[in-house]
C-alpha cells in the first residue's frame, strides 16, 4: 500500500511537481554560495559586499539569484529610503534552516574533494588513450569465430 511519503517522493520526478521546481533552483551553485555567504555574515549585507565576497559571480547572476531566493522566501530584501536607495539582503529563518543542509553538503565536499579529484583525473586519463588503429582496409577486423 502506498503511503503519502511514497507518493510524494515519486511525484518529485514529475515535470510539474512544485518540489522539483524548487530543487532546480537549489541545485544552482550560486544559490548555495549566496545562502552560505548570507548565513556566515550573520546580519544584513549590501549587494556589492555580497558580490565582492562571491568571487566570479556577475552582477546579472547575483541579481537573478537574489530575486529567486527572495521569491522563495529564503532571502529578505530591505530597501531604505535614502538617496541613492540603500538595499540590504539577509537570510530568513527558512533560508537558515536550508543552510543546515547546504552546510552539510559543504562539509562533505571538503572531506571528499581529493577523492573526487583523483576519480576525475583517472577518468580523464582513460579518455585520452588513443584508440587502436584500424587495419589498412579501413574496416574493423572481422569477429573471430570459435
Amino acid at each position: 500500500m502506498d503511503t503519502v511519503e511514497d507518493r510524494s517522493s515519486v511525484e518529485a520526478f514529475l515535470r510539474d511537481c512544485p518540489a522539483r521546481q524548487l530543487l532546480s533552483v537549489l541545485a544552482d551553485k550560486w544559490v548555495l554560495l549566496v545562502l552560505g555567504s548570507l548565513r556566515e555574515a550573520g546580519g544584513p549585507v549590501r549587494f556589492n559586499a555580497l558580490r565582492r565576497r562571491l568571487d566570479g559571480i556577475t552582477q546579472k547572476v547575483l541579481t537573478r539569484t537574489l530575486r529567486d531566493l527572495e521569491r522563495d522566501g529564503l532571502v529578505r530584501r530591505e530597501v531604505f529610503p535614502t538617496m541613492p536607495p540603500r538595499v540590504e539582503y539577509s537570510i530568513t529563518a527558512l533560508g537558515a534552516d536550508l543552510g543546515r543542509i547546504s552546510q552539510a553538503m559543504g562539509a562533505w565536499v571538503v572531506e571528499h574533494h581529493a577523492e573526487i579529484s583523483a576519480a576525475r583525473a583517472e577518468f580523464d586519463a582513460a579518455r585520452t588513450v588513443e584508440p587502436a588503429p584500424l587495419p589498412q582496409s579501413g574496416r574493423p577486423p572481422a569477429p573471430v569465430s570459435k
